[in-house]
């Protein structure tokens, strides 16, 4: 049983997939894990199922692994807020001649500061490119002692239109 070539080919399809822009840490992580694990269970199961075939299960688990560990990990970015440190990380491929209005914000409560070093970020209206998610303000500690300000989710005006900037630490 020979499943090192279809795991490689798996994940070097996953590592691609990993690129996505906009997409957060914990969307690309999902789709390597999900992927890598989608393709060893594929494998094993293609390859015991009497027709000997594990390189075709490797690829479809890696398919439905990595779409359900991009899924779930993405699901962890908007609840978390993902952790862009940069503007480049944070811009998004939408690009609108004109951004669609977002719906008004429900009332944002302000809890108590969760510990030392964290900076309250305020709820928002978050863009997946085809409608607004609301993100609930939260408090968060910086990922880096050089990263002091969030930037919240914004439109920019650029040549080619408006591109959405997702939040993200300066």
């Amino acid at each position: 049983m020979n499943l090192s070539k279809p795991l490689v080919a798996s994940l070097a399809l996953a590592s691609l997939l990993t690129g996505c822009v906009g997409t957060g840490p914990n969307t690309q992580q999902g789709v390597v894990g999900g992927a890598a694990l989608g393709a060893l269970a594929g494998a094993i199961i293609g390859n015991n199922s009497g027709n000997h075939n594990g390189a075709a299960g490797a690829a479809i688990g890696a398919v439905a692994g990595g779409i359900a560990g991009g899924t779930i990990g993405n699901s962890i970015d908007h609840e978390r807020g993902t952790l862009y440190t940069s503007e480049q990380q944070a811009t998004t491929n939408v690009v609108v001649a004109q951004p669609p209005p977002p719906p008004p914000p429900p009332a944002d409560v302000v809890v108590m500061q969760s510990g030392p070093g964290t900076v309250w970020i305020p709820g928002y209206w978050a863009y997946d490119g085809y409608r607004y998610v609301w993100i609930g303000g939260r408090w968060a500690r910086p990922p880096h002692h050089r990263y002091h300000a969030y930037v919240s989710p914004h439109w920019e005006r650029r040549p080619s239109g408006y591109v959405y900037i997702q939040g993200y630490w300066r």
